[in-house]
C-alpha cells in the first residue's frame, strides 16, 4: 500500500511538472555585446580569452550563420525592436528621428500585454522620432539599474536585456589610451592582457604598432566583457531561475575595428548567437547544448522568434520569421543588410548574403569604404590607416579597404573567403551565383518596399503627415524610378545621368546629378551646362549634388556658392548634406571657411560640443552634431594648410 501510494505521489509530481512546464511561460534573457564579431573562444578564435562565454556555450546551441540588419547599432536596434526591415520603416538612416506608425508597438510591448515583467540595461537607441513612446510601452524599466530582480511580483515572468558596452568602440578604439587603461585594462589580470606582439592582424590591417595596439585593446576588452556576462549569469543561478530562463547572448554588429562597423562584408554584419535552453524548454531547442546550427538568422526575426517562445501572437505586420517556437517557420534562404548614412557619412549600399555566398550592390562606389569620419578619427588606429594610404604599398586587401572607391558590385565565398577578400564578381565560374543574388537583391528591394532611394530631405517631407511605412506601403512615390536612377551610378553611363537629370521626378534628378559626380574625367560643356541649371531646382537635395559634381571637376565658383547657402538652410538634414559635401572638397572649398565657421556656432547651440556622442537625441540634437563633425573636421583640414 505504501509503495502504491508513494508510486502515485511521483506520477502526480511528475504531471504537475509537465503541466506547468507546458502551460507556464519562459523567462527570456538577452545578452547583447555592443560592437563585437565572433571573436570568441566558443567560435575558435586564437585570440580569445572568454571563459564565461565560452563555458555558455557549451551548455547553449551556436548559431553560425547569425547576421545583424545593419553594420551600425541605431538602424540594428529598430530592426530589433520591431521585427521589422529599417528600409522598410524609414529608419535606415543613423538616428534619423522619422516616425514609424503608433500601432507598430516594440515587441516588449506585447510581451507586458500578456504579463511579462520587461526591463532594458541601459541602451535604447531605436532610431525613431518617437522613440520615447517606444520606451515607455516597451519597458516597465529601461535604465541602467534595470534588472528582472526589481520586478515587483517575483512570480511574474520576465523579458530582460542587458546591453554591454564594454567592447564597445569608444573602449576598443576611440578613447584615449589612459581612459582604458583606467576603465577597462584595469579589470584585467596581467594573464587576461593580450600582447600586442602576439595578436592575430586580419590580412587586410597593415602590420604596425599602432594596429596591433589596438588589435589587443579590442581584445582586451571582449575579455573584460566576458566577466560582466559571467556576473550576470551567476545572477541567475543565485536566484534560483537559471532552470526557467532561455538565454540569448549576440551582438549588435560586427566589431568597432575598421573594415568591420560600418560595412556590409561579413566582419561588419556576422555575429555570434548563443541561446541556452534549460531542461524545462529544451522542447523548443533544434539541437542539443554544445552543438551548432547552420541555419540563417538574421535580427528581423529575433522579435518574432521571441515571440513564439512566449506564446505571443505575433503582428502581421512584422516582417521577421521566428526561427524557435511553437510558430517557427522555414528557415529563410536568405539574409538582408543594407548600409545608409551613418553619423555624417552618406552612403547607400544593399546585401544579400546565403549560406555560402554575399553580394554587395555599392549605390555610391565613388565613396570608399574608409571615409572620414569624425567620431571614429579620434582613434589613433584611423589615423594609422590614412598615414598609410598609398597604392603603391598596400596590398590588395589593404587597398580593398584603404582607397578612395568601391566596386559596384562585389561577390565573394564565404566559405571558401570568409575574410571577403576575392571579388569574384568578374569569375566566369559564378556567372549563375551573381546573376540569382543580383535577382534576389531587386526581389527584396521592390518587395519591402526600400525606402533608402529617397533623399533625406525628401523622406524628411514625404513622411511627417504620416510615418515612412505608411508612405511606403501606399504606393505614392515611385520608388522604382529612384532605384533604376541609383542604379546608374558607377555605370559611366553619360546619357542616362541626362535624362535622369531631366525627370520631373526629384528623386530621379538627384540620382542623375550624384551619377555626374561619380564621374571619371572632365565635365563636357553640355554636362556642365545641365549641372549649372540643376543649381536652380527646387530640391535642396539636387542643389547640392549638382554643385558638388561641378565642384569636383573644378567649377567652383558657380557651385561653392550654393553649397555655403544650403549651410543657413532651415532644416538640419539639408545642412548636413550641405556640410558633409564641404568637408569632402577639401581646399576646393576653401572660401567656405567663414560659412563652415558660422554652421559650427549654430551647431553647437543646438547641440553643445561636450556632450557625448552616444548621448541620443534624435532629431536636430543628433543632427546637429553631424553637423558639428563636419564643420570641425574641415576646419581643421584648412587651419593644417600652408
Amino acid at each position: 500500500m505504501c509503495c502504491v501510494s508513494l508510486l502515485f505521489l511521483c506520477f502526480f509530481s511528475l504531471l504537475l511538472c509537465l503541466c506547468g512546464s507546458l502551460t507556464g511561460k519562459p523567462n527570456v534573457l538577452w545578452i547583447t555585446a555592443e560592437d563585437m564579431s565572433p571573436v570568441l573562444g566558443c567560435y575558435g578564435h586564437p585570440d580569445a580569452l572568454t571563459p564565461n562565454i565560452d563555458a555558455l556555450a557549451r551548455q547553449s546551441i551556436r548559431y553560425t550563420h547569425a547576421f545583424a540588419s545593419a553594420p551600425v547599432c541605431s538602424p540594428s536596434r529598430s530592426c530589433l525592436i520591431h521585427g521589422s526591415y529599417p528600409p522598410s520603416l524609414g529608419t535606415q538612416q543613423m538616428r534619423s528621428g522619422f516616425p514609424v506608425p503608433a500601432y507598430m508597438k516594440g515587441f516588449p510591448a506585447l510581451l507586458r500585454e500578456k504579463g511579462y515583467y520587461a526591463t532594458n540595461n541601459v541602451k535604447t537607441d531605436y532610431n525613431s522620432g518617437n522613440y520615447r513612446e517606444i520606451i515607455g510601452s516597451s519597458w516597465d524599466e529601461s535604465s541602467n539599474e534595470a534588472h528582472w530582480r526589481k520586478r515587483p511580483d517575483k512570480k511574474k515572468p520576465f523579458f530582460s536585456v542587458f546591453n554591454l558596452m564594454t567592447s564597445h568602440q569608444s573602449r576598443s578604439m576611440v578613447w584615449p589610451y589612459e581612459r582604458f587603461e583606467k576603465e577597462v585594462r584595469s579589470k584585467l589580470s596581467a594573464d587576461e592582457i593580450h600582447d600586442p606582439k602576439k595578436v592575430t592582424l586580419p590580412p587586410y590591417y597593415p602590420d604596425t604598432p599602432v594596429v596591433r595596439r589596438t588589435v589587443a585593446r579590442f581584445h582586451d576588452c571582449v575579455t573584460a566583457m566576458d566577466k560582466e556576462v559571467g556576473s550576470i549569469l551567476s545572477q541567475l543561478e543565485e536566484d534560483g531561475l537559471a532552470d526557467d530562463t532561455i538565454v540569448f547572448f549576440y551582438s549588435d554588429h560586427g566589431s568597432g575595428m575598421p573594415r568591420h562597423k560600418r560595412a556590409l562584408l561579413d566582419s561588419g554584419m556576422h555575429v555570434p548567437l548563443l541561446i541556452r535552453f534549460p531542461e524545462k524548454w529544451k522542447r523548443f531547442a533544434p539541437a542539443g547544448a554544445g552543438e551548432t546550427i547552420d541555419r540563417l538568422v538574421a535580427f528581423v526575426d529575433f522579435g518574432p522568434t521571441v515571440l513564439s517562445l512566449t506564446g505571443t501572437d505575433i503582428p502581421k505586420y512584422m516582417q521577421g520569421k521566428p526561427f524557435l517556437g511553437p510558430r517557427e517557420t522555414k528557415a529563410r534562404s536568405y539574409v538582408y543588410g543594407h548600409r545608409d548614412r551613418v553619423d555624417e557619412v552618406r552612403d547607400l549600399a544593399r546585401s544579400v548574403r546565403d549560406g555560402d555566398y554575399l553580394y554587395i550592390r555599392n549605390y555610391m562606389p565613388h565613396l570608399g569604404y574608409n571615409q572620414a569620419t569624425a567620431w571614429p578619427d579620434l582613434g589613433e588606429i584611423r589615423h594609422e590607416f590614412y598615414r598609410l594610404t598609398d597604392r603603391a604599398k598596400m596590398t590588395d586587401a589593404q587597398w580593398h579597404f584603404a582607397g578612395p572607391t568601391r566596386p559596384l558590385e562585389e561577390l565573394y565565398d564565404c566559405r571558401k573567403d570568409p575574410r571577403n577578400l576575392n571579388n569574384l564578381v568578374k569569375s566566369a565560374d559564378h556567372k549563375k551565383v551573381l546573376a540569382r543574388l543580383r535577382k534576389e537583391h531587386l526581389r527584396h528591394l521592390t518587395k519591402t518596399r526600400d525606402l533608402g532611394f529617397i533623399p533625406e530631405y525628401e523622406a524628411w517631407m514625404a513622411f511627417q503627415e504620416s510615418s515612412g511605412w505608411e508612405v511606403g506601403q501606399s504606393g505614392k512615390i515611385d520608388l522604382k524610378a529612384a532605384r533604376k536612377a541609383a542604379s546608374a551610378v558607377g555605370s559611366g553611363k553619360e546619357k542616362a545621368f541626362f535624362a535622369n537629370l531631366r525627370s520631373e521626378n526629384e528623386l530621379v534628378r538627384y540620382w542623375g546629378a550624384i551619377g555626374f559626380a561619380g564621374m571619371k574625367g572632365n565635365l563636357d560643356e553640355k554636362a556642365e551646362g545641365a549641372l549649372l541649371e540643376a543649381l536652380k531646382d527646387s530640391s535642396p537635395s539636387v542643389r547640392i549634388e549638382a554643385a558638388n559634381a561641378l565642384a569636383l571637376k573644378g567649377k567652383t565658383a558657380p557651385s561653392l556658392p550654393v553649397l555655403i547657402k544650403e549651410l543657413e538652410h532651415k532644416n538640419l538634414i539639408v545642412v548636413t548634406h550641405a556640410a558633409r559635401t564641404i568637408e569632402l572638397l577639401g581646399s576646393k572649398a576653401a572660401k567656405a571657411v567663414p560659412a563652415m565657421q558660422a554652421c559650427l556656432k549654430r551647431a553647437y547651440e543646438i547641440r553643445p560640443p561636450d556632450l557625448s556622442p552616444v548621448i541620443v537625441l534624435p532629431g536636430d540634437e543628433d543632427m546637429a552634431m553631424f553637423v558639428g563633425f563636419s564643420c570641425q573636421a574641415f576646419l581643421a583640414k584648412m587651419k593644417r594648410k600652408p
